[in-house]
């Protein structure tokens, strides 16, 4: 029988990249970590990863048993579940990816609540405006503003997620306001790095157009800090941009012929295989900081 510790041993190193920080996010010494390794690979009868002082690497039989490795943790974590009543609160590792902004303006003023009535949860936020691979990562869940295309993934909407155009009272006061889609080329558009476009709904189609300004940036966080100093226009999410609304440093500008595209909130888990309480409680906690 394989040892589940083991099992959770490899699987941690492959997401953290080395036997002492999965040993770490464990709990247990590094030695002991490498003891139950090896003890893993000697009963497999393969080498499993390519250790070094620095790095970890699966090999073709590691990256063979890998999946089968982590459909064991979560056979084990579905049958603690099963058994465990949801009164008592989540417990365990929590992981959750989500972006940047959304984890200062919605995930973080939610914790100290969602913490104090799950004690026996640890949480590990992974903040990242790129794409996480969550199955490759060991995530449990991804919060994902967007419309996902990734078919091998479950996704459940939670909200939706409103979009306008904004600007700060300064850069309106000196380069006016846009009143039509063809008045933003006249205008200082703020985007991020990869994506030079905003999707519209225009006449009753869905609309990509082309924009452009002096400042790009691979973060939202940055983005939206440029378009409340006034550097130029911002495509962003309501609840991203409510505070400083209500504070007269944003002020949402509409278009009279196309209207930003909305798009979801998305819960994002790597199976639809039964869902731990950790999660179902985070998404519950997750939704009601939404409404």
């Amino acid at each position: 029988m394989i040892d589940l510790w083991a099992a959770k041993v490899l699987v941690e190193a492959v997401g953290t990249g080395s036997l002492a920080a999965a040993a770490r996010r464990l709990g247990i010494a590094p030695m002991v970590a490498s003891r139950r390794l090896a003890a893993l690979e000697a009963e497999l009868g393969v080498r499993l990863v390519h250790r070094t002082t620095r790095s970890l690497s699966l090999t073709t039989a590691g990256e063979s048993f890998l999946p089968h490795a982590r459909a064991l943790l979560e056979e084990e974590a579905g049958a603690r579940a099963a058994v465990r009543p949801e009164a008592l609160g989540a417990s365990g590792l929590l992981r959750v990816t989500t972006s940047s902004a959304f984890a200062r303006k919605v995930v973080a003023p939610m914790l100290p609540a969602f913490l104090a009535a799950n004690p026996a949860l640890k949480l590990d936020l992974l903040v990242s405006d790129h794409r996480v691979d969550i199955v490759a990562d060991g995530v449990d869940l991804a919060i994902r503003i967007a419309n996902p295309l990734d078919n091998s993934l479950v996704a459940r909407r939670l909200a939706d997620s409103p979009r306008h155009l904004y600007a700060a009272p300064a850069y309106l006061a000196a380069r006016g306001r846009p009143g039509r889609l063809a008045d933003l080329a006249g205008h200082d558009c703020l985007t991020l790095s990869d994506n030079p476009y905003w999707d519209f709904l225009a006449a009753g189609r869905r609309l990509r157009h082309h924009v452009a300004g002096r400042v790009t940036t691979n973060a939202m966080e940055t983005l939206y800090e440029a378009c409340a100093g006034g550097v130029g226009i911002a495509c962003m999410a309501e609840w991203n941009t409510a505070q400083a609304v209500a504070a007269g440093d944003l002020v949402p500008l509409e278009l009279e012929d196309a209207a930003v595209e909305p798009v979801g909130i998305w819960a994002v888990t790597p199976t639809a295989r039964l869902v731990p309480p950790k999660v179902r409680l985070f998404l519950a906690a997750l939704q009601q900081a939404l409404t």
